[in-house]
């Protein structure tokens, strides 16, 4: 009778497996050259709308010195906005462009076309059926506390 992975096989394998999976996805387009940094916060700013560096940074979960590189990139390439924080004229809020939006949705477009072609390739229509299943349980343990316990080692 075969054994039952444990956590820490689970976790290692989901984490392999996911990391191969965004690898291929940043393979198939990097956004007309704004990289999965600058992608992710196109997305955000879409997402939440206008913000702050240091916001974006926490939200990312990023150093807001590690931003700096790519907001400047962004900002010259007319792919976001920068203007004065109307309440603290020190911070500037930042927001996304019409053309940061299309670089962002051409990009997910060619992302999530060559994924649902592979899907329909790859996958016959019973693990087709598991993977929707298995996406809310992805977004769960993406939106998990990090202060849970950690789980015993094996």
């Amino acid at each position: 009778m075969p054994r039952e992975p444990s956590l820490a096989e689970t976790a290692r394998s989901l984490r392999a497996a996911l990391s191969r999976l965004n690898r291929r996805l940043r393979a198939e387009d990097d956004g007309d050259g704004v990289g999965s940094t600058g992608l992710s916060l196109l997305g955000r700013l879409l997402r939440d709308g206008p913000s702050s560096a240091s916001a974006l940074a926490t939200r990312e979960r990023l150093q807001p010195q590690s931003l700096t590189r790519t907001l400047q990139s962004l900002e010259k390439r007319h792919l976001i906005d920068r203007a004065a924080d109307t309440s603290d004229r020190r911070r500037s809020t930042i927001t996304i462009t019409p053309a940061g939006i299309d670089v962002l949705r051409r990009s997910v477009l060619t992302r999530e076309s060559w994924l649902a072609r592979a899907i329909l390739s790859t996958l016959s229509p019973t693990e087709r059926d598991l993977l929707r299943i298995t996406i809310p349980l992805l977004d769960r343990l993406a939106d998990a506390d990090a202060d849970a316990p950690s789980p015993p080692s094996p």
